[in-house]
């Protein structure tokens, strides 16, 4: 049975993206959307190593034992983060081989696992600014307007890198064997090169005012590099693209 989307193999592998900064990419999630669709992601965890040489790790993906080896190699496990209130199933794992790491909770992320009927706890809020433990290597902004979800998008200032969950997608359409799945991804517009934010995301944004301060906030750090969770990263003219993915909001 062939697979329903080609993954960024090596999997469970850290892959440089910068000074202190890496990637690892993970197995495939199947999103619900309505109708009763489940569509294909791939996923992609990130890892930064801060000053202090902790790690600090955003969004982690399944706790392969090669990744764990790998990030063991790195440093200790510091901070586990939620950007958002989807990007949360494997915190609980990681927590049973890091307890001592601080699990960060996304707005609206412990309804959601309640919900999902997935047992997590987390220590402490993800707030409107970076706290102490991380402000001075990575800047952070909930990105507000949507009364739906809210996420928070944070920028590595050494490597001038945005980390984005949700808020883009890039799938490249020919990683998916399927015409009907790649024809999905280039109707919604979260088709590489021309990722953007879902449109049923898009739709949810009520206070567009709001989306556009945090919008101009992202563009003042004037980042090289935007990585994603899910499909193909920007390693080039990252504000020219962050302004082109974000050209919904007007």
């Amino acid at each position: 049975m062939r697979a329903p989307i080609h993954l960024y193999h090596p999997l469970h592998t850290l892959k440089p993206f910068g000074e202190n900064i890496w990637i690892a990419d993970g197995g495939i999630v199947r999103m619900a959307f309505p109708l009763g669709v489940r569509i294909p992601f791939s996923t992609r965890m990130t890892v930064v190593r801060l000053a202090d040489g902790g790690l600090w790790c955003h969004s982690p993906i399944e706790p392969a034992p090669e990744l764990l080896a790998q990030i063991n190699a790195l440093g200790e496990v510091r901070h586990l983060v939620s950007p958002n209130r989807i990007h949360y199933a494997h915190i609980a794992a990681w927590k049973t081989h890091y307890p001592q790491a601080a699990a960060w909770a996304s707005l609206g992320v412990l309804e959601r696992a309640k919900s999902q009927h997935i047992a997590v706890s987390f220590d402490a809020d993800l707030g409107s600014a970076a706290p102490p433990q991380w402000a001075n290597d990575i800047a952070q902004l909930p990105f507000l307007g949507s009364r739906a979800m809210t996420e928070t998008v944070f920028f590595h200032r050494a490597s001038r890198t945005l980390i984005l969950a949700d808020l883009i997608e890039n799938f490249e359409a020919d990683r998916f064997p399927s015409r009907f799945w790649a024809g999905v991804m280039k109707l919604a517009g979260i088709a590489a090169p021309k990722g953007t934010t879902p449109p049923d995301w898009c739709a949810t944004f009520t206070d567009r005012a709001a989306a556009r301060q945090c919008l101009a906030r992202m563009l003042a750090w004037q980042p090289e590099k935007i990585i994603l969770a899910h499909g193909r990263c920007c390693e080039a003219d990252g504000t020219a693209e962050l302004r082109r993915a974000f050209g919904w909001l007007g």
